[in-house]
């Protein structure tokens, strides 16, 4: 009869299932007595008698064990046994993430409901809209006291109807008419108002290009309705010279239909007769990003977040578009070097135009869900295109290229930075490495204060440049000088891919210089946190979001700085809707109650960075949630004002691409996937769990995608990582502080006695391929 003897960290020998800390007394006390109770056994005894066999067996057994764990120490890739348990991944729910998607399923976009109607005399069937069967205004002109058949005067009221989309979308609107009528001169008039909001819904739109100079609209877009049936679209453009004019495309969740016709129309129009509408469809402009078109994307056991991470991807395709000389900017934006070029632009509708600040979150966000880097390349090399003699790059194409933007320069390397880690663009990197050099090596030294090697604004031409809020900052402004290290670090690597070892050198040596002086000169150590700027020749009282974050994200905090900036942040910056990005009213009224999503994307990174995720998704969930649940819900906004408000009024926007960090957030951190090498060559998978049982997804790179999921029960850990062939990094997996077995394809890589080697994280260096590493038990 053959015996098996498996000896683990649980050891088996036969049926018999003992702890390897169990005393020999303790075994050989059991044997004893069972061999007491069965007498039948004495037949098969040997000579040396039935005790002293069993014993020198499982002495055997025991030498076996040992022998096994000393080989495996010195040779892990033996396989250490199973634990009886089974490997919890299996239980993951199945994939459901296409549940999320707000997409609609093709360009043409019906509208989704009737919100109101006035008056119901004058509007005929007005769910017509909605399902088709067509819907009839008529506005008669007051008859003064002259009886109608009913015995009461005609009182002139203008019918309207607010037609919901469903949600924000961006694009033309077209209607079919199914004719008109009239009997006063001009053909019946139809105007149309758009907005984002019911709340800045009126008889003109919230925001049309006529509010940034294109003067052919008052706001509103006007229609002479023809007498036979036809299709209307809103193109940019007039009917009739210059007259009777539309905007073209809009960016909106609510439109307003009504009844009416500008005096300046005439002959053309008149407020009075009757239309009918037979039905209306938008044509959606953005990027369509129906669930096949994902390259990448997530799902973990918290309902809320999969569906705000979902929302963002949405708003960021509403700004992802080809740039036409009349949907964008009318400030002098229309560049010819971008007209049909895919881009990510500013929002969905102000400011329709490629801001690279933007894009240092956007811009994430489409690497890690859209096959389409180009929209960003396009953005950021027409810029370089564009770089002044000085070193200085535009930030965007608006006013020809030369609004005066003192960080947008340093936003421009970060983001070369990130295409190239996310998409190993290298015919891009190299032929703009000379812009780096530029930026870094000529304009902002002109604009560094010798003595305290820091970015002084006021130095040079810097006197009179904004930043993306244009603030009114003066000095060693924190927020600047982070962001010159991170930029100089990004660089810096960026220097090393391409051999340039002198380069890198001196810029991160750069970088240490500065990080000594913002240290050393910008921290209070009144309130524990960074200064913003000077106020006069001594620093202001006051304390952005902005420089606080960036200092731990970039490195140049040094460790007790950091941690206290942060928690200084949430003890002075909170608010119910997000954290502010200024602690007081020292540089302006009402920046104490402003939050700004692209801001706050650096402060909960840096929570991630800092190991303390319970406090990052809680401003997640704060500055998410409340944007999801108020109106137009759904798009992520581009900045919120005291007590939740739309901080801008009407011309805020409420699609913003900026404000899509939620995405990279959760992908780089609660799945853990980010590129540590040029196209993920090199890559982490670093979970941050947080307060989630479990998470799955798909990080797309150049030489395919990274799968990963993990699921989690008190300290026990299960993570599979599959990668590209060809790539290597790092897998890191979380380890209570009392330590615990950790396993990495079911071989044993830590024993029970080994701790965390990092901030709580066990870590393994592997290759490319398929991996399965447990903590707890194996797998």
């Amino acid at each position: 009869m053959a015996t098996n003897c498996q000896i683990g960290l649980h050891g088996v020998c036969g049926d018999k299932r003992f702890t390897p800390s169990l005393g020999h007394k303790e075994l050989y006390e059991g044997l004893g007595s069972h061999d007491r109770k069965d007498d039948s056994l004495n037949s098969f005894r040997k000579p040396r008698g039935w005790r002293e066999t069993a014993i020198m067996f499982f002495k055997g057994c025991l030498l076996v064990q040992a022998l096994i764990i000393v080989f495996y120490k010195i040779n892990p890739i033996i396989a250490a046994p199973p634990h009886s348990r089974q490997n919890d991944l299996s239980n993951l729910p199945p994939d459901s993430w296409q549940k999320y998607v707000r997409a609609p399923p093709s360009n043409i976009i019906k509208p989704y409901r009737i919100v109101s109607v006035y008056p119901n005399a004058g509007v005929k069937n007005p769910s017509g809209l909605i399902d088709g069967t067509g819907t009839t205004l008529t506005r008669q002109p007051a008859s003064g006291n002259a009886p109608t058949a009913a015995g009461k005067p005609i009182v002139d009221i203008q019918p309207e109807v607010v037609v919901d989309w469903g949600q924000n979308y961006a694009g033309v609107v077209s209607i079919n008419f199914g004719g008109a009528s009239n009997s006063t001169p001009g053909l019946p008039g139809i105007r149309l108002a758009f907005s984002e909001s019911l709340q800045y819904l009126t008889n003109l739109s919230d925001f049309s290009r006529s509010n940034n100079g294109d003067t052919i609209t008052p706001g509103s877009d006007q229609i002479a309705v023809k007498s036979k049936p036809y299709t209307w679209t809103d193109d940019h453009g007039c009917e009739f010279g210059d007259q009777v004019c539309a905007d073209g495309l809009h960016g909106f969740r609510y439109m307003k239909i009504y009844m009416d016709a500008l005096e300046s129309d005439s002959p053309y129009t008149t407020p009075y007769g009757s239309v009918t509408i037979n039905s209306m469809s938008l044509n959606y402009s953005g990027l369509l990003g129906t669930p096949d078109k994902f390259s990448g994307w997530i799902q973990t056991s918290d309902e809320d977040l999969n569906q705000w991470w979902y929302d963002a991807v949405y708003t960021n395709d509403l700004c992802t578009d080809v740039f036409r000389l009349n949907d964008t900017e009318p400030r002098g934006a229309a560049s010819p070097t971008l007209i049909g070029k895919l881009v990510l632009t500013d929002g969905a509708k102000r400011d329709r135009d490629p801001y690279v600040g933007d894009i240092a979150v956007s811009g994430k966000t489409l690497f890690l869900t859209r096959n389409v880097p180009e929209a960003v390349r396009n953005v950021l090399a027409d810029l370089a295109d564009h770089q002044r003699e000085d070193g200085w790059i535009p930030p965007a194409s608006i006013n020809n290229y030369t609004l005066a933007l003192l960080d947008y320069p340093l936003w421009w390397v970060v983001c070369s930075y990130d295409l190239f880690m996310y998409t190993n663009d290298v015919a891009y990197i190299t032929k703009y490495y000379a812009n780096i050099l530029n930026v870094l090596d000529k304009f902002y030294p002109s604009i560094t204060n010798p003595n305290t090697n820091l970015l002084s604004k006021g130095l040079g031409v810097s006197g009179g440049y904004g930043d993306y809020a244009f603030l009114p900052r003066d000095g060693p402004v924190t927020y600047y000088n982070v962001l010159y290290v991170l930029a100089l670090k990004n660089a810096a690597t960026i220097a090393l891919a391409l051999n340039n070892p002198t380069d890198a050198k001196r810029w991160l040596d750069r970088a240490d210089l500065v990080s000594a002086a913002v240290n050393d000169r910008r921290f209070d150590t009144t309130v524990g946190a960074f200064f913003d700027g000077n106020c006069g020749f001594t620093p202001c009282p006051t304390h952005a979001q902005d420089g606080n974050s960036i200092a731990i994200i970039s490195g140049a905090a040094n460790s007790t700085h950091a941690q206290s900036a942060l928690d200084y942040l949430a003890k002075a910056h909170a608010r119910p809707y997000g954290n502010s990005f200024y602690d007081n009213d020292v540089i302006s009224d009402g920046f104490s109650q402003r939050v700004y999503a692209f801001i706050s994307y650096f402060e909960i990174e840096a929570r991630f960075m800092l190991g303390s995720p319970a406090t990052a998704l809680e401003e997640i969930r704060r500055l998410y949630g409340w944007m999801a649940n108020h109106d137009p819900k759904v798009t992520t906004w581009e900045g919120i004002g005291a007590e939740g408000s739309i901080y801008a009024g009407k011309y805020s926007s409420q699609a913003h691409g900026w404000s899509t960090g939620i995405v990279p957030l959760m992908t780089n951190n609660i799945l853990g996937v980010t590129p540590t090498g040029p196209g993920f060559s090199t890559w982490s998978v670093r979970p941050v769990p947080g307060d989630l049982k479990w998470a799955k997804g798909v990080v797309p790179t150049p030489k395919g995608e990274i799968k990963v999921q993990w699921n989690r029960e008190g300290g026990n850990f299960w993570l599979s990582v599959a990668t590209p062939m060809g790539t290597k990094g790092v897998i890191a997996v979380p380890v209570l502080k009392g330590g615990g077995e950790v396993y990495l394809n079911k071989v044993l890589v830590a024993g029970s006695e080994a701790k965390a080697e990092r901030d709580g994280y066990f870590v393994v260096e592997v290759d490319g391929g398929e991996h399965v590493v447990t903590v707890g038990y194996n797998s």
